[in-house]
């Protein structure tokens, strides 16, 4: 069987956290990616923007000089002389940016040895020419070169710009391509995780909730008196052990009904027989014998010269009349139990048993009636056993506290093998001890004795 519901919980949970942990570091790699492509991005927008700024420079330069040379006003100069100024700051800011670039830093400083030498070598002479001779300066030559120095720089840019603008395609592409990984794993991450729970969910209530909820329905009918209830086994792992437990608890609640019920039949059938006893005795003996000694009384009334000898008849007849209500009302309760205690009590038990017995009693306090009426019965009826049954010449007899407990032990050397279930007694004596929270063991190997255990916890 795989393990239990607490394993099967965890490894659910493990994988809740497996594939909520996958989408999270899918969405971290993704971001990861977003912003390498959005700092490239920036870092390409910034070459670009730069190598257009170097263009419109130098197109300010060409203009400037033109502009000059055709009308020789120097006012025309100025866009040439602020062009003049900016390109060295921004050729030098393009090389920086392309640093990482072996190919584009090569084409950066070609650009600015380029704008340099237009400057030096064409521009700056061409505008003195023009100062000092105009005309001169407007040759179709001087013109045709200055064009072709322009267009030379402006092929190196559209070479540095021209990469740039297809990795900015490249990047874009590829931040798309992330963007829609992303909602991709997180829309698989977020269905995974809706299926999984609600899986995990339906797992629990059927392996759970659900045989809980049965196990407390029938519970309840237990509790209500239906010890024939029991719990369909069906669970997993401590599940399937809480219901297990529920149907042993069950069926020792009903073995335990059924003692309870057979106990109190054995009481009321010992009541009953105890009562008929009773009844017989003093049908069958007292009674007679009185029948009997009121005849003779009669008897001797209507002789009145009748012979002593016939009152002292009458008289020892009372007498032993008198001695056997005594025997009966020592069985249904011993006033020596009542007025001495245990301890007396056990002796005069002693005393009378037909085997010989030793008694040792360990206190002298007096325990509670209930206490001290099971313990006097449990000897007595271990004496009349051991008398009638063990065959046995000796009978111990040994009763102390310890722990809060009445322990009483009686051990005879007699033959052994007594069977409770055999109408010993026995079974009413266990019935009582059990009515005080008590516990009675038999140990009565055949052929070694019988002893009885008792153990009877003493409440005030």
């Amino acid at each position: 069987m795989i393990g239990g519901v607490a394993r099967r919980v965890l490894v659910a949970s493990g994988l809740l956290m497996v594939l909520v942990g996958s989408g999270f570091v899918v969405l971290l790699i993704s971001v990861q990616g977003l912003r390498a492509s959005e700092h490239q991005a920036r870092h390409t927008a910034a070459v670009l923007t730069s190598a257009h700024q170097v263009e419109r420079l130098v197109a300010d330069l060409a203009t400037g000089q033109r502009d000059f040379v055709i009308t020789g006003q120097e006012r025309f100069l100025q866009p040439w002389q602020a062009a003049q100024a900016q390109l060295p700051a921004q050729t030098a800011a393009l090389q920086q940016l392309v640093a990482s670039s072996p190919d584009e830093l090569t084409r950066a400083q070609e650009v600015s040895r380029s704008v340099t030498s237009y400057l030096q070598d064409y521009s700056m002479p061409e505008i003195e020419a023009a100062r000092r001779d105009p005309d001169a300066a407007r040759t179709e030559a001087a013109t045709a070169e200055g064009a072709q120095r322009v267009a030379q720089i402006r092929s190196v840019l559209d070479q540095l710009i021209g990469p740039e603008q297809q990795l900015s395609v490249a990047e874009q592409r590829h931040s798309d391509s992330v963007a829609d990984q992303a909602v991709v794993a997180a829309i698989v991450g977020l269905a995974g995780s809706v299926v999984l729970i609600l899986g995990f969910t339906i797992y629990l209530t059927r392996a759970i909730v659900r045989p809980v909820r049965v196990t407390a329905a029938m519970a309840n009918q237990l509790a209500a008196g239906d010890l024939g209830v029991r719990v369909p086994e069906t669970g997993v792992g401590e599940i399937r052990s809480l219901e297990r437990t529920f149907n042993t608890m069950a069926t020792s609640l009903g073995a335990a009904s059924a003692d309870v019920a057979a106990s109190r039949a054995r009481i009321v059938r010992s009541a009953d027989e105890t009562r008929r006893r009773i009844e017989r005795d003093l049908h069958d003996g007292i009674q007679q014998r009185l029948v009997s000694l009121a005849l003779d009384v009669r008897a001797i009334q209507a002789a009145p010269d009748a012979p002593a000898e016939e009152l002292d008849k009458v008289a020892d007849g009372l007498s032993a009349t008198l001695d056997e209500l005594r025997e009966i009302a020592r069985g249904i309760h011993p006033a020596i139990l009542s007025e001495g205690g245990i301890g007396p009590a056990l002796r005069m038990l002693a005393r009378r048993s037909k085997v010989p017995a030793e008694v040792t009693v360990g206190f002298t306090t007096r325990l509670p009636a209930p206490i001290e009426a099971a313990t006097y019965y449990v000897v007595s009826e271990a004496l009349t056993n051991a008398a009638k049954h063990a065959d046995a010449s000796v009978v111990l007899v040994d009763a102390d506290i310890v722990d809060g407990s009445l322990r009483l032990t009686v051990r005879d050397d007699g033959r052994g093998g007594a069977d409770p279930a055999n109408g010993s007694g026995l079974i009413g004596l266990d019935d009582r001890v059990q009515a005080l929270g008590g516990t009675l063991v038999v140990e009565s190997p055949t052929g070694a004795g019988t002893s009885l255990a008792v153990a009877l916890p003493v409440t005030s």
